[in-house]
């Protein structure tokens, strides 16, 4: 028999038989990794363990502990998990079941709901069949036979989805047992492998997202390689849910949603109303002393500014209707740039004039399919920090350069350790489609980009075809305190639309120049960002971002003068304080105001009164003893000018 060479990472060559499979090099290696193993990488390519290997070739071995063999384990525990359904409901019609971040999810056309009793049985089920010891194998067959063979098994949805591929293509399909799914794989070589998971939750699904389309059932999971791994992850989960931003923001009085009003139109309560007041303070001072320019335009824009800018040939599907106004279609705005780019072309500019800063806090309106709706992260009206540079060919690396240090400023004040920038560049097949048909300036301001991050010594990953359509940009993808991970702010080059709106300015020699564009949005929508605040801080917001900053909480009516008086003094310095004035006893009152998360309280007794002191404490510190009004007031005047954060309480992260 012929034997191959297959190159180990350390460099090592094991000599082997035409025919052997990743699994067999693993087993011979030793029975840890035997065990452990999921996946394999023969020539850079994830393949299955069982692949036989018929050429020279190298060879990595992923265990569950890295982001390859992670994620085989959850596409293929999502199989088993559809498996399972079909033993259990075997009328049921399977459609699909794609990995998310730490988990999966399937939708299933079922008769019925599924119950929290119902998802227990489920997961037993699954613990069975992964017991079996049921061996997966992959399949290549043509669209046609795949047709077939769903057609044959009633999986009209599998049909539907089949029929939609290139007709010349070739398919794959796993299959353990009498279970066959479409996938590409790679899976586990066995259910045997698939030891940790938990069924977490169902919700309804409409096909393909699309609100027309049927109710689907969808079920999520998780699995780990590692009791320990799963045991973590769901603790997690139970410190995420406490600190959930539609619980918290309902609890803290910060936002509302109401059926009268309409899905994804959220309504800001005063609390709420304070945050995004501070976050505006915050953002207007930094972008004076970088200096920009502050602008306002209208909600309501003639539809050919659209025509022009390419928004309703690349995104008119996420915008609201057209209404008709004087025989004219208008549109509300879904987004600030056109009409930033009409205060740019309302004067002449010259290079003297330039880097031109622009930026506005204006309502923009997004039409969001129903199913995509999800609390602040995903809503349908929006507040925009939003900003347009221009700037000549010289000066854009600075400029994009300064905009990226900015966030990591805006990070610091809010206590962000962890993030990445992902470089969003074209895909060429998308070019006069997707992306605007211009394929040197993709080149060039791509290049641009990536020099500037190299320069200003920025990590970041490079991802293909998920540029904006005019320009390539970056992607800032922060971590919450307990690891939870948000897509937070954007940072895009935009070389097309310039030209389009006939932008200009003279340059030294007296010729016209059109400027690049630099779009940014450091802290994305007050939305977005105020429901990532909420999670990250728990709703224990720092002192000066917290809507009460303050309680003061009189032990008896004794003291009701000398406790008002601390509260005029506190507001005399633009405190944001309450007062107590329930005859409850002082410890019911602390409860209330640490139920309330506020971060000071004062208590006051007779003896406090007497000499003209507060007893101070903070929310996970306790007592910190008592002070004088005046060194109070400098205390809490240093503490929100400077925007410190307040001591947290630690929680385990998946960091």
């Amino acid at each position: 028999m012929k034997n191959i060479k297959v190159t180990l990472p350390d460099k090592s060559i094991k000599t082997v038989p035409v025919g052997t499979t990743p699994q067999q090099i693993a087993d011979e290696i030793g029975p840890g990794l035997a065990r452990a193993v999921l996946v394999a990488k023969i020539d850079e390519k994830l393949s299955d363990l069982n692949t036989q290997m018929s050429y020279d070739c190298s060879l990595e071995l992923f265990t569950g502990d890295t982001p390859e063999g992670h994620d085989t384990l959850l596409h293929s525990t999502a199989h088993l998990m559809a498996q399972a359904v079909k033993k259990l409901y075997p009328n049921a019609m399977v459609t699909i079941g794609p990995t998310i971040e730490n988990g999966f999810y399937y939708d299933f056309d079922v008769e019925s709901t599924f119950s929290d009793e119902n998802l227990l049985e489920i997961e037993q089920k699954m613990k069975e069949l992964a017991k079996a010891s049921q061996e997966i194998v992959r399949k290549e067959i043509s669209v046609k036979d795949a047709i077939s063979l769903f057609e044959n098994i009633g999986e009209d949805y599998k049909v539907e989805i089949i029929k939609q591929i290139d007709p010349n293509d070739i398919i794959s399909a796993y299959t353990q047992n009498n279970f066959t799914d479409l996938c590409r794989g790679p899976h586990v070589s066995n259910t045997s492998k698939i030891k940790y998971f938990k069924l977490l939750s169902s919700s309804g699904a409409y096909w393909r997202g699309d609100e027309k389309n049927k109710m689907l059932q969808r079920i999520y999971g998780t699995v780990f390689s590692s009791k320990d791994a799963l045991k973590k992850h769901l603790i997690n989960l139970e410190e995420a849910k406490k600190r959930d931003h539609r619980k918290l923001g309902k609890e803290l009085k910060i936002f509302s949603f109401d059926d009268e009003i309409g899905p994804g139109l959220p309504l800001w309560h005063p609390n709420g109303t304070i945050i995004i007041e501070q976050l505006e303070i915050l953002a207007k001072e930094m972008e004076r002393k970088a200096g920009y320019n502050q602008v306002r335009t209208p909600h309501l824009t003639k539809g050919s500014l659209y025509d022009k800018s390419g928004h309703l040939d690349h995104y008119k599907e996420s915008m609201y209707p057209s209404m008709d106004v004087d025989g004219t279609d208008y549109y509300v705005k879904p987004m600030n740039c056109p009409h930033h780019h009409k205060i740019y072309s309302a004067f002449p500019r010259s290079y003297r004039d330039l880097p031109f800063r622009l930026s506005e806090y204006g309502t923009c309106y997004r039409y969001e399919k129903s199913g995509q709706l999800f609390g602040l992260m995903r809503v349908r009206s929006m507040q925009m920090n939003d900003a347009h540079i221009y700037c000549s060919k010289e000066s854009f690396k600075e400029e994009f350069l300064n905009v990226c240090k900015m966030y990591l400023d805006y990070f610091e004040i809010f206590g962000i350790e962890k993030y990445s920038m992902r470089l969003s560049l074209h895909n060429k097949d998308g070019l006069g489609e997707k992306y605007v048909n211009e394929p040197e300036l993709w080149i060039e301001t791509e290049q641009w980009v990536r020099e500037a991050l190299i320069e200003g010594d920025l990590d970041f990953q490079e991802v293909e075809g998920e540029a904006a359509f005019y320009g390539p940009k970056i992607d800032v993808q922060v971590w919450s305190a307990i690891g939870k991970e948000f897509t937070l702010a954007t940072n895009q080059v935009d070389f097309a639309v310039p030209r389009k709106f006939g932008l200009s300015y003279k340059d030294q020699n007296g010729k016209d120049i059109t400027p690049l564009c630099i779009h940014r949005a450091p802290l994305s929508t007050h939305e977005r960002f105020i429901g990532f605040l909420i999670e990250h801080f728990g709703g224990d917001f720092p002192l000066w971002l917290a809507p009460i900053q303050v309680a003061i909480l009189p032990i008896s009516d004794k003291v009701t003068e000398y406790a008002n008086s601390v509260f005029d003094e506190l507001q005399s310095i633009d405190v944001r304080v309450i007062i107590n004035k329930r005859s409850d006893k002082i410890g019911s009152k602390i409860r209330q105001a640490e139920l309330e998360k506020i971060n000071i309280m004062l208590i006051i007794g007779e003896k406090e009164a007497s000499r003209s002191v507060v007893s101070v404490r903070r929310r996970f510190e306790g007592n910190t003893g008592t002070i004088g009004i005046d060194e109070l007031k400098s205390v809490l005047v240093n503490e929100i000018k400077n925007r410190s954060l307040s001591h947290r309480k630690e929680t385990a992260t998946t960091n």
